[in-house]
């Protein structure tokens, strides 16, 4: 029997795990950080798209599954080591995930007002290492720099009301922080041209149909050069794309309460402001034969008080595995973990941490099975772990008072989210404090025979 621990609950452990559930004779353990599963799909996922978020349901199918165990609360590097994992396991594969974001690196970047946007997704989402107090949304006027989904979803939580929020799962605090906001012009700011920005249609549009927020283009942004239309030509996704754009550009505002500004051609090389942000510098841009953004000296000044950056994230090392700090991946060939350019028994990695911030939530999938192709072609070369009771990791946990989260677990969790005293009058609300969590797991278990796997 191949036992295997798979790193990270999100898409590209779950995935991994499903795919070794399709062989007999492999037993896996999803060892998960926080005390909930799904990663980015709980987490990444902005609380008015619910059908992305049943993603989760196809999930937790994989998660049920009779050879998977699912152990929550549990941090690798902290609680428990590679060492301990490969003493364990005849296998490890990392799903960590890229976890942190990218910087502007430019001036003024770290004042109080200046965010990431994942900080701020994290913080609607309910994410339990996100401080609750960590935004006030006292600024009239937020500028998004970065042109993929993560901005227009940063930017339409941003222009929506609390009462268009109230029938998601986003937490109360977040409400009351939607209730006060003075937010009334926020502004998507994109280096390149309309041609070469990351937004869906589906995404985009979705701007349009806000009650609460008027959407302006200025329709000399929209206009192309040679390669641009070359572009649109070939490319269906743009060329929809120009279409909602030129759209939005002829239409005009009709007075609601918010507007929402897609810009293009600008780029940050600023943030200004001397205890607080006050405003933001950006310089106008063109693009170059290669279709990069560069300056043409030309700046303005756009008068905001909080500014959240989008442009990408990227990942962080992992315990114990080698780590790019260039490329932000462990390096691999074909997911198997290499150190010093040679291919490591018994270690793997999938998904960002494997690839980097790249594709959508499926295509975690084809990436987690060539990782598992991988690890199943090397089983009977990998070296047995030396513990093989399947239990005793459970007990080595116990031991060093780690309260781990099981399958069962998360199920009390998620009936607590619907509860009725916890939601008042909502149907569902999550519970973004880690105690809080906890403590609705400790029911289900309140000892560690029901974590272990008999």
């Amino acid at each position: 029997m191949l036992r295997v621990a798979v790193i990270g609950s999100g898409p590209a452990g779950v995935y991994a795990a499903g795919a070794l559930t399709e062989h007999d004779d492999v037993l896996v353990d999803v060892i998960e950080r926080l005390p909930c599963p799904f990663g980015l799909v709980r987490y990444g996922v902005a609380p008015d798209h619910p059908k992305i978020a049943s993603i989760s349901l196809a999930l937790a199918k994989i998660l049920q599954h009779p050879a998977v165990r699912f152990l929550g609360n549990v941090e690798v590097g902290a609680q428990i080591t590679l060492e301990d994992l490969h003493r364990h396991y005849d296998a490890v594969l990392f799903a960590s995930g890229a976890s942190i974001d990218r910087r502007l690196a430019i001036p003024g970047e770290d004042l109080p007002g200046s965010f990431s946007a994942t900080d701020f997704v994290a913080w609607y989402a309910g994410h339990p290492d996100a401080p609750v107090n960590r935004f006030t949304l006292d600024a009239r006027t937020a500028a998004v720099v970065g042109a993929g989904n993560v901005a227009l979803d940063v930017a339409r939580m941003l222009a929506k009301s609390a009462d268009e929020l109230r029938s998601t799962d986003v937490p109360d605090h977040v409400l009351r922080a939607l209730r006060a906001s003075r937010a009334e012009d926020i502004y998507v700011l994109a280096r390149r041209g309309p041609a070469q920005a990351k937004f869906t249609t589906k995404e985009l549009r979705e701007l349009g149909e806000l009650a609460n927020a008027d959407v302006l283009v200025d329709p000399a942004e929209l206009e192309l050069d040679d390669a641009s239309r070359e572009k649109v030509a070939h490319d269906p996704v743009v060329r929809r794309n120009l279409d909602v754009l030129r759209a939005w550009a002829a239409r005009p505002p009709t007075g609601r309460p918010r507007r929402i500004h897609v810009r293009f051609f600008l780029r940050p090389v600023e943030v200004l402001g001397d205890v607080h942000v006050t405003a933001l510098r950006l310089e106008r841009t063109r693009l170059d034969p290669g279709g990069n953004a560069t300056g043409t000296g030309e700046m303005c000044t756009l008068d905001a008080q909080m500014v959240l950056r989008s442009v990408g994230y990227r990942g962080l090392p992992v315990a114990d595995l080698p780590f790019d700090v260039q490329a932000g991946v462990v390096p691999n060939a074909a997911g198997r973990v290499l150190r010093g350019g040679v291919p490591v028994p018994g270690e793997y990695v999938a998904g960002w941490i494997k690839r980097g911030p790249t594709g959508v939530i499926g295509s975690n999938k084809r990436d987690a099975r060539e990782t598992v192709t991988s690890l199943l072609a090397d089983a009977s070369a990998l070296p047995p772990a030396p513990v093989r009771d399947p239990d005793a990791l459970v007990h080595l946990l116990a031991g060093r008072g780690v309260s781990v989260v099981t399958w069962q677990g998360w199920c009390a969790i998620e009936l607590a989210e619907a509860d009725p005293w916890w939601t008042r009058g909502r149907d569902r609300v999550k519970i973004a404090d880690r105690g809080s969590l906890l403590s609705a797991a400790v029911a289900a278990d309140s000892t560690t025979e029901q974590v272990t796997r008999r």
